[in-house]
């Protein structure tokens, strides 16, 4: 895209090796930036490393992408032709490792190396801003950014109903590896996202029991339609100029045609949207009563549970699927708090109070995570070359006031619905504000490439050809 280099490389730090991290750390190290990553562990790629030494990664031994191979894949670096359409967590694993070798951030990186704080150098300006990270070995370093990709999937959120009142087993899907053990056991599921149905698939074919507890209405697309991913079928309602109504017409028409009215299956109805749960597998187990779906719990005696439909039953384990909460451990409250199990963050990255910290990847999305993160970078990097310039405070606090209106309007109540983006709008504002720093700095206006139109990346480029 002619980005050319910038006369004076920034010093910049990465907080986290993952998909997030390892693209923010490839798109700066091509601006001309210094970058430095801390990852936790001793691997590269994050929640896709099974039993990942970070103990972070909630990857369990049957995982697989929700979103198809050739969505999934970076736009300049596809999947080796023989991997799966659904990858699961081993060809991710070894896509992203061969991402970072190809695009030399492997060296880059500090292994088993915990980031404890990051913070504003005594010396930040807004005008010339300044930040020190902070190692658990006790090392401080100055950044002229940070950029966190920590990601917001390893911190469970534990509902004491059922953690502390349960006698049997209890664990969070977090901790979920292998269904081997579950042989034989009367098993109860909570929760009925994607984690939750893969679990409740996996442990019901050999389980003496298996009820998939739903605490909200679920929305759940076949990975699979008429043969082709289902993402490929509807790619042509996620042209911009189709209206979100249609589009989500769409979904729920194809979602029905193969799977039939949620309704059916014991699901409580819902007036809105939810978060789309895609499998592959669940809504045949329960057709085929291998799988029981409750809608909510009651109350606990030790290992019987009490269903909001007023019967019982008593399980030797439970699995509580039940979510995430967004945590900060590096950060102080003062610099970015967590409010609501959420960032208040303009444009989902930028904190309104300070300059040179930007956050990516703090999103759950209705697509795949590596194609809205390129958006995100492409947008930070623009600023990071001081070609564009943002907003002031009020106007970027009007903005995430705005945002988060749009949710409480749009989706049902819940603390994963706080930090949700729907692909389509999103990218469009994030055009539509780079344009608006473009004008502020007098810069031509140019499309820099976010949220550009899917199509089969580019051939990878050959490690060698980075030292």
């Amino acid at each position: 895209m002619g980005l050319g280099r910038i006369q004076v490389s920034k010093k910049i730090a990465i907080i986290g090796a993952g998909a997030a991290g390892l693209c923010g750390a490839k798109h700066m190290i091509e601006a001309g930036c210094d970058v430095t990553l801390y990852e936790i562990g001793s691997h590269v790629g994050g929640m896709w490393v099974y039993n990942n030494d970070n103990k972070l990664s909630s990857a369990y031994k049957t995982l697989h992408i929700n979103t198809a191979r050739d969505l999934t894949a970076f736009e300049d670096f596809r999947f080796d032709g023989n991997v799966q359409p659904f990858p699961d967590h081993r060809d991710m694993a070894r896509y992203l490792a061969a991402y970072a070798s190809a695009y030399d951030i492997t060296r880059r990186i500090m292994f088993k190396t915990r980031v404890t704080d990051v913070r504003p150098a005594p010396t930040y300006a807004v005008e010339r801003p300044r930040w020190q990270v902070v190692t658990e070995h006790g090392d401080t370093e100055d950044y002229d950014s940070v950029i966190v990709a920590s990601g917001h999937l390893s911190k469970p959120e534990e509902v004491p109903l059922l953690r502390d009142g349960f006698t049997g087993e209890y664990l969070h899907s977090h901790y979920y590896r292998d269904p081997a053990v579950y042989a034989s056991k009367r098993i109860c599921v909570v929760g009925v996202g994607n984690s939750s149905c893969d679990i409740a698939s996996d442990v019901c074919s050999t389980a003496e029991r298996t009820v998939l507890v739903a605490r909200s209405t679920p929305l759940i697309i076949p990975k699979l339609i008429f043969g082709r991913p289902f993402w490929e079928v509807l790619k042509p309602f996620y042209n911009p100029w189709v209206p979100a109504a249609v589009r989500g017409s769409a979904i729920k028409f194809f979602t029905w045609v193969v799977h039939g009215r949620m309704a059916d299956l014991g699901f409580a109805p819902s007036t809105k949207k939810v978060h789309a749960t895609s499998n592959a597998n669940i809504v045949n187990h329960i057709r085929y009563q291998r799988v029981t779906v409750k809608q909510g719990i009651q109350a606990v005696h030790g290992r019987t549970l009490v269903f909001s439909d007023g019967t019982s039953e008593e399980f030797d384990t439970l699995i509580a699927a039940t979510g995430y909460a967004l945590e900060l451990p590096f950060i102080k409250p003062e610099v970015m708090a967590v409010k609501d199990n959420g960032l208040d963050l303009y444009m989902r990255m930028v904190p309104p109070e300070w300059r040179g910290l930007y956050f990516l990847g703090f999103f759950n999305s209705d697509s795949a995570l590596n194609w809205i993160v390129e958006g995100q970078i492409r947008w930070i990097r623009e600023f990071e070359l001081g070609r564009v310039a943002l907003p002031t405070k009020a106007a970027m606090l009007t903005e995430i006031a705005e945002r988060k209106a749009w949710l409480q309007r749009t989706f049902k109540a819940s603390s994963r619905h706080n930090i949700e983006v729907e692909h389509i709008p999103y990218f469009k504002d994030l055009r539509r504000t780079m344009k608006e720093a473009q004008r502020r700095t007098g810069v031509p206006v140019r499309d820099i490439g976010i949220g550009t139109e899917r199509r089969l990346a580019a051939p990878n480029p050959q490690p060698a050809a980075a030292e």
